[in-house]
């Protein structure tokens, strides 16, 4: 009797909306379910809806031949990896300290869980399966989500760098002025200025008749998207904020990819052009010139194979994947 194809259950939580998936070992997604996160709602609220969805995943698998092998988690630090507990990951409010790891172990015994960073996640995702995969010689890349939030990854010599605290990549909390945005509980900080609702607070702080600190992202990427004008002004400062951040890690990592998620990959040039120029100016030429910088590869797709990396990096689920395949 012929092998269950093996696969693997895949939860991306982001501060927005949380999907579900499943996907093979070359990172196809074979199906999706997404929800609101309801981020301010407390967790105890949020899990039975989680593991129905994934529990509806599991049986559409099971019924076509495959067998989930592991549930892999990527979330927004911080948070403690190894045990897959969350500190107090500032877009998740409603989730501070909860043991994640083990609260969705309990609802699924028979699977085994694995959690990483989304930063950490997003980057071994593009590293393995896109904007990297194209570039053989890369072994020294960074990966900014640039989504809800700010983070990164950093892969140093084709290994993710999770530090001594496993708060390596939480860039978000870096103060690049003494005032504006607030992100990550400070005024000012990378986050506040490059992320979606630091963006959203950047456009009411210079165009309060046009936008509140309440106003939808997503309104203004489309008034971004069709050249306002005050919009594209937004996205310019946001963009010279980024690059003011990223000049900082090309001089400390000399990165040769830089990769950027979510909003990078929905405004292109609008806030890129402007980092670009920035770290031109700033960094050393020599680090300028090693160093490409570009829009994830994986596109809006890149937190659904993420999702799965946490897995797909355990040396035992790997092999597993391998020898059943």
């Amino acid at each position: 009797m012929p092998q269950s194809m093996p696969t693997i259950l895949g939860l991306d939580v982001g501060g927005t909306k949380i999907a579900c998936v499943e996907g093979n070992r070359a990172a196809e997604i074979l199906q999706r379910l997404e929800m609101p996160t309801n981020s301010a709602r407390p967790f105890e609220e949020t899990l039975p809806v989680i593991a129905v969805t994934l529990q509806r995943l599991i049986s559409t698998a099971e019924a076509a031949g495959r067998r989930i092998v592991a549930l892999s988690v990527a979330v927004g630090g911080p948070l403690r990896i190894g045990e897959g507990v969350l500190i107090d990951p500032p877009n998740l409010p409603g989730w501070h300290g909860v043991n994640l790891k083990a609260r969705l172990a309990e609802s699924f015994p028979d699977i085994p869980v694995l959690v990483e960073h989304d930063g950490n996640a997003g980057a071994l995702a593009e590293f393995h399966f896109g904007a990297a995969r194209a570039r053989a010689d890369v072994r020294q890349m960074i990966f900014l989500t640039f989504g809800t939030g700010l983070g990164a990854g950093i892969v140093i010599n084709g290994q993710i760098l999770h530090g001594a605290s496993d708060t390596a990549g939480e860039i978000g909390h870096w103060r690049l002025s003494h005032s504006g945005p607030e992100g990550f509980g400070k005024a000012g900080s990378w986050e506040g200025f490059c992320s979606g609702a630091g963006l959203v607070k950047l456009a009411a702080m210079k165009y309060p008749m046009r936008w509140t600190a309440r106003s939808p992202i997503r309104a203004l990427v489309e008034a971004m998207l069709a050249d306002d004008p005050d919009a594209l002004a937004v996205a310019r400062e946001a963009g010279q904020r980024l690059g003011q951040g990223l000049a900082l890690l090309i001089d400390a990592l000399n990165p040769q990819l830089i990769v950027l998620g979510s909003l990078a990959v929905a405004l292109g040039e609008r806030v890129l052009g402007p980092a670009r120029e920035v770290v031109s100016a700033e960094a050393l030429p020599q680090a300028v010139a090693a160093c490409e910088i570009v829009p994830a590869a994986l596109g809006a797709g890149i937190g659904d194979v993420a999702a799965l990396m946490a897995a797909m990096s355990d040396a035992r689920i790997s092999r597993l994947l391998e020898t059943l395949t």
